[in-house]
C-alpha cells in the first residue's frame, strides 16, 4: 500500500495558478457532488489499491486536487449526510446515528429537522437548479422528503441501502422514488443513477445547477452489475446470492462506480461545462472490511472512532480553477463543502440562525493554508474525538468506562501508540475542548430528538 499521509500537519497544498474568483467572474459555476457509500481510503488505485481498477477516479485526482487528510463528518451514513447538507455538525440536528428503516410510528418521526437549512435550499434561492439523484437516508416521513429541503428534483431511495436490481429495502419494500411518488425504474442502481445524472446535466446545461449524486455502491447487499436480485417479495432478507467471494463482488461494485465517475466527467466535457463545474468525490464513511473494503492501513473501519472510519478518499476537480496534479495534506471535513460552494458562487448567506461549522476550501485552491481549527467526531455511543493539528484525542466510552487515547498522527498515522500518559497537560486541554464542544452541539438538539440522543458523559 502506498502511504500518502505521514507528514500532513502544517503542509501547504501545491500552489494553484488560478484564482477561483477570477475564473468564475463571468458565469456562476455548476456543482456536482459525488458521494460513494462505505468506500474506504484504500479502495482507490491512486490511494494505494493495486487490486481494484479505478482509472477514472485516479485521473480525476491527477487532473485535480487529491486530499490525503479528507474526513467524512461521521463514521456512518446518516450523520455524514446531515453534515454535508447543512454545513454543520450533525449533532446540532440530533442526527448522530444511522436511521434504520422504521417498523413503528415512533421511529418514523426521526429525520432531518424541518428547520435545518441545506445547501440545496440556499443554492435554489439563488437561481440554481438543484437535484438529488440517489440515496437520501435522512428520514422517511413526507416532512423528511428531500424536496422539502431545497431539492427541486429527487430520484432515488430513502433508506440506507436497496437491492441493486429490485430496488427493495432490507424488509423487501419497494424503495425507489421519482419525486413524491414511489416509482420503480429498471436497471442496476449504479448504472441507473449515472444515466439519470447524465440526463440531468444535459437538461440543465444552459442553467446553473447543483447536482448531488449519492451512490449506493459499494454498500451491501453484495451485488455486482451481473448479480441477480436478492430482495424480492418472497425473499426480503439476505445480503448475497452469489457463490463468488465478497472481495470479487466488491471489486466489481467499485469498478462500476469508477465507470460512473468517468461518465459524469465525460458528460460535463461533452457539453463544455467541465471548466465551469466544480466536482467533488468522497465517501460517506470508511469501509466494511468483511465486504471487501480497505482502510488503507488505517486503524478501524466503519462505525469506529479511529481514522479508518472517517478518513476517506477526497478529490476536488475543476480544470482551470484547481491546478492539476495537486496533492493537499490539509485536514478537511465533508461539511466544508457547503461554505465552499457559497464562496465559489459568490453567494452571501447569513448563517446567524444556523451557524455553519465548516469553512470554505477556496484558499486551498489558491495554494494557501486554512486557518488552524479544532475538528470533532461524535460516534453516537458517547465516544468523541478531537483533532488539533497533528494531535488526535479520543475519549472512548465503552459501557460507561471512559479511556483517553492520544495520538501524534504525524509520526503515528495508524494510531498504534497511545501517548496520553506522556502528554498529560495536552490530554487535559483537549479533553476540556471535547466537553465544551459537546455542551455546545448537544444543547441545540430539537426537543423531539432530545430523548433519542445519548448525551456525552462528563468527567
Amino acid at each position: 500500500m502506498k502511504n500518502h499521509s505521514r507528514h500532513f500537519v502544517a503542509a501547504t497544498c501545491a500552489l494553484a495558478a488560478f484564482s477561483p474568483v477570477e475564473m468564475m467572474a463571468q458565469k456562476q459555476p455548476n456543482f456536482v457532488i459525488i458521494v460513494a457509500d462505505d468506500m474506504g481510503y484504500g479502495d482507490v488505485g491512486i490511494y494505494g489499491n493495486e487490486y481494484i481498477r479505478t482509472p477514472n477516479i485516479d485521473q480525476m485526482a491527477r487532473k485535480g486536487m487529491m486530499f490525503t487528510d479528507f474526513h467524512s463528518n461521521g463514521s456512518v451514513s446518516s450523520p455524514t449526510r446531515c453534515g454535508l447538507l447543512t454545513g454543520r455538525y450533525q449533532q446540532r440536528a440530533g442526527l448522530e446515528r444511522v436511521l434504520l428503516v422504521p417498523r413503528n410510528d415512533k421511529d418514523k418521526e426521526v429525520g432531518l429537522p424541518s428547520e435545518e437549512i441545506t445547501f440545496a435550499k440556499v443554492m435554489g434561492d439563488n437561481g440554481y437548479r438543484t437535484a438529488l439523484i440517489g440515496k437520501w437516508h435522512l428520514g422517511y416521513l413526507q416532512k423528511h422528503h428531500p424536496m422539502n429541503f431545497g431539492f427541486q428534483k429527487f430520484v432515488g431511495f430513502k433508506s440506507g441501502n436497496v437491492d441493486y436490481q429490485s430496488h427493495r429495502n432490507r424488509y423487501g419494500d419497494m424503495d425507489w422514488w421519482d419525486g413524491l411518488e414511489v416509482k420503480d425504474m429498471p436497471g442496476y442502481t449504479t448504472t441507473l443513477l449515472t444515466t439519470l445524472s447524465e440526463d440531468y446535466i444535459k437538461e440543465n446545461k444552459d442553467k446553473p445547477f447543483c447536482l448531488y449524486i449519492a451512490h449506493a455502491a459499494p454498500h451491501s447487499p453484495m451485488q455486482g452489475p451481473h448479480e441477480k436480485a436478492i430482495r424480492t417479495e418472497a425473499t426480503p432478507e439476505g445480503d448475497k446470492n452469489s457463490d463468488r467471494s465478497n472481495k470479487e463482488i466488491y471489486k466489481d461494485m467499485v469498478e462500476e462506480l469508477d465507470w460512473s465517475v468517468g461518465r459524469i466527467l465525460e458528460t460535463l466535457k461533452k457539453y463544455k461545462l467541465d471548466e465551469n463545474t466544480f466536482v467533488v468525490f468522497f465517501s460517506d464513511n470508511g469501509p466494511v472490511i468483511n465486504n471487501g473494503g480497505s482502510a488503507g492501513g488505517y486503524k478501524g473501519a466503519k462505525g469506529s472512532p479511529w481514522e479508518g472510519a472517517h478518513r476517506v478518499p477526497g478529490i476536488c476537480y475543476m480544470p482551470g480553477t484547481i491546478k492539476e496534479g495537486t496533492t493537499c495534506e490539509q485536514t478537511v471535513m465533508s461539511f466544508d463543502l457547503f461554505p465552499t460552494m457559497l464562496d465559489m458562487a459568490d453567494i452571501h448567506y447569513n448563517d446567524s440562525k444556523k451557524k455553519l461549522d465548516g469553512t470554505s476550501l477556496v484558499p486551498l485552491f489558491k495554494g494557501e493554508n486554512l486557518a488552524p481549527r479544532l475538528l470533532f467526531w461524535g460516534n453516537g455511543n458517547k465516544t468523541i474525538s478531537v483533532r488539533d493539528g497533528k494531535w488526535k484525542l479520543v475519549r472512548y466510552n465503552q459501557k460507561g468506562d471512559i479511556t483517553l487515547h492520544l495520538f501524534d498522527l504525524n509520526n503515528d498515522p495508524y494510531e498504534k501508540n497511545n501517548l496520553s500518559k506522556q502528554e498529560p497537560e495536552l490530554v487535559e486541554r483537549l479533553d476540556k475542548e471535547i466537553t465544551h464542544w459537546a455542551d455546545s452541539v448537544y444543547s441545540e438538539i430539537p426537543d423531539q430528538f432530545a430523548r433519542k440522543v445519548q448525551r456525552t458523559n462528563k468527567k
